[in-house]
Formats: structure tokens, C-alpha cells, sequence
């Protein structure tokens, strides 16, 4: 079994995860793909197989080639749920085979159709095999192509022992999609001294740098009158919402937003006269302008509690995660050693900042430094997620080669 009946194995189980849950795992359904796993890890010979069954977390290692045993420990990273953005129940998968460059007809039935128009990166697939959902549900690339390509490599050491590599570790966690996919990791069991997350997009992708980022919520306290005799009286938080988000520069807006530039979201507003909660993310590269960030946002709910009140507005912010450039500036070897095995693999290095977060990021920050890689899929968390078959093999090669790399291992 390949690295494409194994993705297309693992896109059949429903992991999605929950927003808000208390519980880790957020979703118990989360728990069968890590069976499976599990038992799929056991039969093929990997060692130190560990199903941490209270949170859903799963270890596992490929010994060292004999004569490698004193050369570091690299991991490999992915996460097992998918987005809640996008239903992930009843996935039905389909390759492409020889795509034609043009529009893709994903449900007949419902006139589903994934347009060039609207994605013109399709073109550059041309005469490659695509795998596409039916266009109600989405694929589960992010991250089961990372899972598959993980145990594709893992599965290919076990077979070739001969084979020059360093001891290798495996992760597979849950809820990486709702930010919780680090809280858990056990870093010291793990014992790498490095790790790679798999669990970007189009082949040759590599990210070391990601957002600094913090969550705020603004609740805002009104007074209800009666709208007849209201001058004077009333105080509409619904309208003291708005004129707080007003303050916010307009340009720095995720709308209007891209490569460096940071950015104030407003992700969700609810409420009335009475009581008005607004719920934020606040982001950026450069840890100086994301602390400026914060702090005008503070100023400006500061600004109006003057003008209205001092218990008008009242501000909730905490840090979620922090920019692993930081880290990983002190371990470039890590991404050294990544863009020189795509480059003998005729990959193309394409390394930018992630306009987001990943496990990496926080993992970096407890001890395990880790950029992230490709897994050659693409439209992530929507209908129209797709990956491409040849980049999936291809992402394979390169984690055998940058394992082998970390042996010391130059054979191209």
C-alpha cells in the first residue's frame, strides 16, 4: 500500500475537531484514525509504538541503520484532525487522472465545479493526477497527506534497514485545527533533537517563519431605555461596538493584508443594547509591531471607557503563539538541510512566512525546534481541497532524503 491508498484510507475516517470543547481530544472520533494508526504502525515493525489514550497522542520510532545509532534524532510531525470549518463526514475521493488544465466538474449532480477562474494554480497541475472530493464534503489533505507521506517514509526505512539514517521519530496529534494541537505533546518522551511538522501546502513549500499571535475579547456594557425616551439615557453597545472597531486602522485588516503585513481581525460579534461581545485575533511577523499591536488595541478601548465610562469596555487578550524564526534562526541547519535535499530532488524551494500558526511554532518554543514542510495539497479546510498525487510521492522522497540527511548520509 502506497502513500495514495494510504491517504485515501485515512480521508475515510471523520476527524474533525471542535471549536470551544474543553476536552482533548476535542471529538472522540479523533480516536479511530489514531487506532488505526497505531495498529498500522505495530504490524509494519516500528518500535516504541505509544497510544497516549487520554489525550490522543501517538509515538512511534524507526531505529537507526546500524553504524547511525550516535547521530541525531529528527521527528516527523502531522496532525491527525481536520478543519471544523468544512464537514469532513463521508469523504468521497476521486483521482484525476492526467488532469487537463481546465475546469473540474467535482458533483454533477449539485453543478459542483472547481474553476480555473477561481483557482488559477490548477494550471500548473497540468498532466498531473489530481484527488478531489465530490465537492460537499472536504478532502482531509490538511493533514492526512501529511499522515500518509509520514508513514510512507516510516514504512520504507523499516523495509530497507540498510539504508544510512539516524533514529527517527513520529508524532501524530490531535486538534492541531482549533490551536490545541501542542498543548499535550510530550517533547521529553518524543526525544528528538529536531523535527520537521509536515503540514504545509504545494510541493517545495518550507516555512520557518510564522505570526506572533493573541486572542482578545471586547465585551461592551450598555444601558436599554426605551427608544422613546432615550435622549440622554440610552447607551447602545451594539453602536459603541462599532465605534470601537472604527479605531482600528482600516489597512490593517486580513481583507487587505499579505506577506509580512500584520493584521486586527474581527471574527465574530454578538449581542444587543444591552451587552455587546466582540471576539478578535490580533497578528504579526515582527514581535515589536505585534506588541504595538496589542497595545493600541488596549489604548482604544482605554480611549472610550474616557469618553463613555471606565466600565463601558472591558478587554480579555492572551498570547496564543509566537514566531518560531525566533528559535529556528539558532538551528538553521534545519532548513539548510531541507533546501539542499529538494533542490537534489529537483524540487523548487519556495520558503515563506505562514500567514498563520502551526505545531511547530509552539513546539519550537518548548525545546523542539521545527520548521514545517510540504505535503502537496492545496485549498486547505474548504470543498475544493485538492492533492496532487505525484507531490505527494515526491514529498516522500524528500523526507527519506532529509532522514538520510541527518545521518550524514550525501548520497543523492
Amino acid at each position: 500500500m502506497g502513500v495514495v491508498e494510504k491517504f485515501l484510507e485515512y480521508v475515510k475516517f471523520d476527524t474533525q475537531s471542535m471549536e470551544g470543547s474543553a476536552a482533548t481530544p476535542s471529538t472522540e472520533k479523533q480516536r479511530e484514525l489514531a487506532k488505526a494508526l497505531f495498529a498500522q504502525l505495530k504490524e509494519m515493525g516500528a518500535e516504541e509504538v505509544v497510544y497516549e489514550e487520554e489525550r490522543c497522542y501517538l509515538y512511534a520510532s524507526v531505529p537507526a541503520s546500524a553504524g547511525c545509532e550516535d547521530r541525531p534524532v529528527v521527528g516527523f510531525i502531522a496532525h491527525m484532525d481536520t478543519s471544523p470549518a468544512v464537514t469532513g463526514k463521508d469523504v468521497k475521493a476521486r483521482i484525476v487522472e492526467g488532469y487537463d488544465g481546465g475546469d473540474i466538474l467535482l458533483n454533477p449532480e449539485k453543478k459542483i465545479v472547481m474553476k480555473v477562474s477561481d483557482f488559477p494554480e490548477l494550471v500548473s497541475y497540468k498532466g498531473k493526477s489530481l484527488i478531489v472530493t465530490d465537492g460537499t464534503t472536504l478532502l482531509g489533505a490538511d493533514d492526512k497527506a501529511g499522515v500518509a507521506e509520514i508513514m510512507e517514509m516510516a514504512e520504507y526505512f523499516l523495509n530497507h534497514p540498510e539504508v544510512p539514517h539516524g533514529k527517527i521519530r513520529i508524532g501524530f496529534t490531535p486538534d492541531e485545527e482549533v490551536g490545541a494541537g501542542a498543548d499535550y505533546f510530550d517533547v521529553k518522551l518524543f526525544g528528538a533533537d529536531y523535527a520537521y511538522t509536515v503540514d504545509g501546502d504545494r510541493l517545495g513549500s518550507l516555512e520557518y517563519e510564522n505570526f506572533n499571535a493573541a486572542g482578545a475579547k471586547v465585551t461592551v456594557c450598555g444601558r436599554s431605555v426605551h427608544p422613546g425616551t432615550a435622549k440622554n439615557k440610552m447607551v447602545n453597545a451594539i453602536l459603541l461596538a462599532q465605534e470601537f472597531h472604527s479605531l482600528l486602522p482600516a489597512a490593517e485588516n486580513p481583507m487587505y493584508t499579505c506577506g509580512y503585513e500584520g493584521f486586527y481581525h474581527l471574527g465574530a460579534i454578538a449581542g444587543d443594547v444591552e451587552r455587546t461581545e466582540m471576539e478578535y485575533i490580533i497578528r504579526d511577523h515582527d514581535r515589536e509591531k505585534f506588541e504595538n499591536k496589542k497595545a493600541y488595541f488596549l489604548q482604544a478601548a482605554a480611549f472610550l471607557n474616557g469618553k463613555y465610562g471606565e466600565e463601558t469596555f472591558a478587554v480579555e487578550m492572551k498570547d496564543s503563539y509566537y514566531n518560531m524564526r525566533e528559535i529556528i534562526e539558532q538551528h538553521m541547519h534545519l532548513v539548510e538541510d531541507a533546501v539542499a535535499a529538494m533542490e537534489e530532488l529537483g524540487i523548487e524551494p519556495d520558503i515563506e512566512p505562514i500567514r498563520g500558526g502551526t505545531d511547530g511554532a509552539r513546539l519550537s518554543f518548548m525545546g523542539l525546534p521545527c520548521p514545517n514542510l510540504c505535503t502537496g495539497g492545496g485549498n486547505f479546510h474548504g470543498r475544493f481541497e485538492y492533492a496532487c498525487v505525484e507531490d505527494m510521492e515526491k514529498t516522500v522522497e524528500l523526507l527519506v532524503k532529509i532522514a538520510r540527511k541527518s545521518a550524514g548520509d550525501e548520497v543523492s
